[in-house]
């Protein structure tokens, strides 16, 4: 499928939607799985099974674990190893999963052996600099063999070399950086403090990481903008259900606000580990009325689908940046979106494809605030070939525009495969059985 067509609605009914595994949970479980004790197999529920979730599952089989794989009932078996890695040589394949690729090398950065990391071209785009200098100054051997910084490279660790119990770590550009150190540090002999530099002012992903750790038996000492994982720390391998993807659910929560209908999500509720519940009671500035039912959360739109521009921080749930800009394209006021600069270093230049495909609809978008903000402001709106960039949220995101404007047309929808494979599958369901 190299385009995807959407077909408008003038209505849409309630409707519950279920969604697949969050991405996010299921790489971390990965991993807290892999580094477990070896008292018994940790079974996964709920997993996501996806192109990024693959690429890790791929990545641990090549590395030597005993992974069970049984996608028809979303489980993963994953048997632990005390913290060590069984393949002491090994080249991996992160494809484009960024997730895994900073975990995946703080993992190895952190383990006696010699490693060989490759990734897709798009992955070689993106930052892995700070990381690097942190698994350096622990004394890891790091030889990038293109572009300084970037995939591909080697890591290498020899088992006499004695172990810092403190890194810094730069932050601006991504979290996963923070995330990934603190994750394996469970395996350094004294344990590890990691410092943050440039700090971002909102680290939801963090709290995530920080939580499923202590699911999983290790707390993290938090002082300021320190964190230390205390020595001789273990994961326990336990049975861990997955939630679903609050990510994913946005997109359907949006067409709640789009229409002033009700949209019921299964499994997601206010307590989720997940930062972009923050979008859901973002909703409520336009409008939107949240349920939270036995189900899941509920969320009904405005009626006749009628709300306000807005001014919101979204450091915290960029991922819904773009899904932000489908719905600021149909206020009656114009949407400030600040504090997002971090995401033109993500799949795409997503500040860059937000601003260009908004104005390819005809609405009116500019960078703000010094290059850290979006302006959306509406104007009449008309067909186009969106332009997705490789990027998932860009197809899922505005295929919610095309709902409302006749002719909008998503080039390369499978790039979806990312993380929600059969979402268009999904939308289109939706559409035939509870629009009009």
């Amino acid at each position: 499928m190299d385009q995807y067509t959407v077909t408008p609605l003038t209505e849409l009914a309630p409707f519950h939607v279920t969604v697949p595994g969050s991405k996010s949970i299921t790489n971390r479980a990965l991993l807290l799985a892999a580094l477990s004790d070896n008292s018994k197999p940790c079974t996964l529920t709920g997993v996501l099974f996806s192109d990024d979730s693959r690429a890790f599952l791929d990545c641990l089989i090549r590395l030597g674990f005993n992974v069970t794989i049984d996608e028809p009932n979303y489980t993963v078996t994953v048997q632990g190893q005390n913290g060590s890695i069984p393949a002491k040589e090994a080249s991996i394949q992160v494809r484009s999963a960024g997730t895994a690729a900073r975990f995946l090398s703080a993992l190895l950065g952190l383990s006696c052996g010699n490693y060989t990391l490759y990734s897709s071209e798009q992955m070689k785009k993106r930052p892995m600099a700070p990381l690097l200098a942190a698994l350096t100054s622990l004394g890891t051997s790091v030889q990038c063999l293109e572009q300084e910084g970037h995939f591909p490279f080697c890591l290498s660790r020899e088992a006499e070399q004695e172990f810092p119990t403190h890194v810094s770590v730069d932050v601006r550009q991504s979290s996963q950086f923070l995330s990934a150190l603190l994750m394996s540090g469970v395996i350094t002999p004294d344990g590890l403090s990691v410092t943050l530099d440039g700090q971002r002012s909102a680290l939801s992903y963090i709290t995530m990481t920080l939580r499923m750790m202590e699911q999983f038996g290790v707390t993290v000492i938090q002082k300021d903008n320190r964190y230390t994982v205390p020595a001789k720390t273990v994961y326990h391998a336990q049975n861990y259900a997955i939630e679903p993807d609050v990510s994913a659910a946005c997109y359907f929560y949006t067409m709640a606000a789009l229409f002033g209908t009700t949209v019921t999500v299964p499994g997601v509720f206010y307590d989720s580990l997940q930062g972009d519940v923050q979008f859901i009671k973002a909703l409520e500035q336009f409008g939107c009325i949240i349920t939270e039912t036995p189900d899941g959360l509920s969320v009904t739109g405005p009626k006749n689908g009628q709300y306000a521009g807005i001014t919101i921080d979204m450091n915290g749930f960029s991922d819904q940046t773009m899904t932000m800009a489908a719905l600021a394209v149909f206020a009656s006021s114009p949407t400030h979106i600040k504090n997002v600069a971090h995401i033109r270093l993500q799949e795409s230049d997503r500040m860059t494809a937000i601003i260009t495909e908004c104005r390819r609809i005809g609405a009116q978008a500019e960078m703000v605030d010094d290059g850290t903000g979006i302006l959306i402001t509406p104007a009449p709106l008309h067909g186009a070939r969106i332009q997705t960039y490789e990027d998932h949220r860009m197809a899922m995101a505005f295929s919610l525009v095309g709902l409302k404007v006749p002719g909008i047309v998503i080039d390369n929808p499978l790039c979806c495969k990312k993380t929600f494979e059969n979402y268009f599958d999904v939308l289109t369901q939706v559409c035939k059985q509870y629009g009009k």
